[in-house]
């Protein structure tokens, strides 16, 4: 369920409903039916994830959205009122199946190019991640025609794209950022002892976390976080909560949904189509 939204040009803002309740509210009977009811969906979310993990691996179709040739060897354009590219980010020990809820839903929302970046479940640093994104944006940009593309991204996939944004330029080429369990301030379970240095980038302090609190003035990109109180790998919860002077960000807490949840979400799902079809019509095409 998502509860409310903090809006802000600059800071992000908590929701309306304000700070967290009392402890004995969040210890209500039906606090704890829907922590026991999330914690069952988040499981079978886990479930599914692994089993439709191998589906997710090789190389995915381009996109049926992608600008065709005509007779004469020039490419036809889309028209000004078609949607823009949206590109989806895993999260690290997953891949494009991830998303296959998501997917379904921008479609019905009638967007018609949306393409995942597969990168390694492996990847050993956010910045190396971050430049292939960059490459994947300018290649999405170049065969869609928009100069713009939305991006989602889950979990290390959020923190992988906003890199790209804050610190390489990207804001010239995303105009919405949406990250789905992102630890922006980084996350206590990063702390486990395994030699990925990705892993280590995302603990609280982590030199790739320090330099996104850096300033970042005129950064052209809209953010929204969605954040969970049932998130089991975002530790505390609310470091997925996205705060910063520069950045232009609202904030999502949803309740009761796990961190594998997030992206397959109905609720969720619908409300990134609805925040992405705000800017449908608004992107310019590139340059012929």
């Amino acid at each position: 369920m998502i509860l409310s939204e903090g809006r802000s040009m600059g800071v992000a803002l908590p929701g309306r409903d304000g700070s967290p309740g009392p402890l004995r509210d969040l210890l209500s009977v039906p606090a704890l039916a829907g922590a026991v009811f999330g914690a069952a969906v988040e499981l079978a979310a886990i479930v599914a994830a692994v089993a439709l993990y191998p589906s997710g691996m090789g190389e995915e179709r381009p996109s049926a959205g992608a600008r065709a040739a005509v007779p004469d060897g020039t490419v036809s354009l889309p028209d000004l009122s078609v949607d823009s590219p949206v590109l989806l980010v895993h999260g690290l020990c997953s891949n494009r199946a991830i998303f296959h809820v998501m997917r379904r839903g921008l479609r019905q929302a009638g967007f018609r190019r949306v393409t995942v970046l597969n990168y390694s479940w492996l990847t050993d640093d956010v910045r190396s991640a971050a430049r292939l994104l960059a490459d994947e944006v300018e290649r999405i940009c170049e065969s869609s025609g928009h100069e713009r593309v939305q991006v989602i991204g889950h979990s290390l996939g959020g923190v992988i794209a906003r890199y790209y944004v804050q610190r390489m330029g990207g804001d010239a080429r995303v105009h919405t950022l949406v990250t789905l369990g992102a630890p922006h301030r980084g996350t206590l379970a990063a702390r486990v002892p395994l030699p990925l240095r990705a892993i280590r980038q995302l603990r609280p302090g982590s030199e790739v976390l320090t330099e996104l609190t850096e300033p970042a003035p005129g950064c052209g990109t809209r953010f929204v976080a969605f954040h969970s109180d049932l998130d089991e790998l975002i530790l505390p919860a609310a470091n997925a909560r996205l705060v910063h002077p520069d950045l232009q960000v609202r904030n999502v807490r949803v309740r009761a949904v796990g961190h594998v949840t997030l992206p397959l979400h109905h609720g969720v799902v619908g409300e990134i189509c609805r925040t992405l079809r705000e800017a449908r019509v608004s992107e310019p095409l590139a340059a012929a």
